[in-house]
């Protein structure tokens, strides 16, 4: 194992943060009076085609009203974003307003369009200046953001929770995206009823997004193994620690429980409930602990895509959703990092498959629990059935090296021959 070397100052600090939260069924009625109280009189719902179908986003505008707000809905967001139609949300944003607030409708793509265009909005200069580095400028909004209410529809981003918004560059063909924590919602309002017309495949893509935020989150390089930050420097990702710990472990506890049926039966209310649980949980636990190798590895899978249409997603164009991409590697990634800390890979698989007991070598066991469930859900066998092959890994390892923010939170150092070789051996998974 390749491991960090001892701090000379330790980390004895770490962070944490989350928006306010309103969770229930019917929460989603009660948006009208919360943004009432922030004084807001012109409001933009921002919303996708597909979810506006629903007729959702139209209701959270129209009982605004009742309230003295107006409310206009952009329903153009584009499912998984690029950096194209997110100038394209600015640009309406920028044309249409002032805001006073934005209401985001929709799953991660929809409320990641929210942010860029309160962003945008609100602060100078061009998109690509605020995206990470090396593939932006990097920089930091220097004016505050207005109140943004996000309402997810789907279980899984919790874009809703954190402080990031996650984009296609199309030039360079890959994702990455714009990371500050003025960019996390005000407001999380979470109405599982919103989520029942979510169809299986996106059920069970978005589910393993929940599932590797919690494992990533829970696996990640503990915040103590860093040198002490100065206060100026700290990041919203600080590593493990004892918060984002408790939310982890009862995300994965409520997965166990509900991501099978959530699949098999979306009508299912307690489920949908559960996921929805489970998806607020998870980001609570990710948006402040952070992410790793799988995360890292989701992005230029994503980003390289040829021709694979999902089930259940629109199919005018080719795409891995991000949940599904951050999967396809994740049991390999998890078995290249059981050694930095055997007991918490044990712990996870414990609670992923309560009363299952490992077979064979112990570091097989979470890799083993997360194959069975892909295989039940329906997630595809590995990168080679989204369409890569043996003669794409380098430049998918190309992409993964690129995102170091995520790599540096993996809890052993990685190399370009790990990712290389953890994409090896997802080729193929079963």
């Amino acid at each position: 194992m390749t491991s960090f070397s001892a701090p000379a100052n330790p980390e004895s600090v770490f962070t944490y943060g989350a928006p306010q939260l309103k969770f229930g069924t019917g929460a989603a009625d009660e948006i009208g009076y919360d943004l009432s109280l922030t004084g807001a009189r012109r409001v933009l719902v921002v919303t996708d085609a597909g979810v506006a179908a629903t007729g959702a986003p139209q209701r959270v505008a129209e009982q605004m009203a009742a309230f003295g707000i107006k409310a206009t809905v952009y329903d153009g967001a584009h499912v998984e974003p690029t950096d194209e139609s997110l100038q394209a949300a600015v640009e309406f944003g920028r044309g249409t307003g002032p805001w006073d607030a934005f209401v985001a409708v929709g799953g991660g793509s929809s409320i990641d369009t929210a942010k860029a265009i309160n962003l945008m909005t609100t602060n100078e200069g061009e998109l690509m200046d605020y995206i990470n580095a090396p593939v932006g400028g990097g920089r930091g909004p220097s004016a505050p953001l207005k109140p943004l209410v996000a309402v997810p529809t789907t279980t899984g981003t919790g874009s809703e929770s954190t402080t990031i918004c996650v984009l296609d560059v199309l030039s360079l063909k890959v994702k990455t995206g714009i990371s500050h924590a003025r960019l996390r919602p005000t407001m999380a309002v979470i109405d599982p009823l919103l989520t029942m017309t979510q169809p299986p495949g996106v059920t069970a893509a978005a589910g393993m997004d929940i599932l590797c935020h919690a494992l990533e989150s829970y696996t990640a390089r503990a915040y103590a193994s860093y040198e002490r930050k100065q206060p100026q420097e700290r990041v919203p990702y600080c590593g493990a620690n004892p918060i984002s710990d408790m939310w982890s472990e009862k995300a994965l506890q409520l997965l166990a429980g509900s991501f099978r049926t959530a699949v098999r039966d979306g009508g299912d209310v307690h489920a949908r409930g559960q996921m929805a649980l489970a998806a607020t949980f998870a980001g609570m636990g990710f948006g402040n602990a952070g992410v790793h190798i799988p995360h890292a590895n989701a992005y230029p899978i994503a980003g390289r895509v040829r021709d694979f249409r999902p089930a259940d997603y629109p199919q005018d164009e080719a795409m891995v959703p991000h949940g599904m991409a951050v999967s396809l590697t994740a049991p390999e990634a998890f078995r290249f990092t059981f050694d930095a800390d055997p007991g918490r890979h044990l712990r996870a698989a414990e609670l992923l498959a309560p009363g299952r007991e490992p077979a064979g070598a112990p570091q097989e066991f979470l890799p083993t629990v997360l194959i069975d469930l892909m295989r039940d859900i329906g997630i595809p066998n590995g990168i080679g059935a989204v369409g890569y092959s043996a003669s794409d890994v380098s430049d998918l390892t190309d992409g993964a090296l690129k995102q170091q923010r995520l790599l540096a939170t993996a809890p052993k150092a990685v190399t370009a021959e790990d990712v290389a070789g953890i994409f090896e051996r997802s080729l193929a998974l079963w």
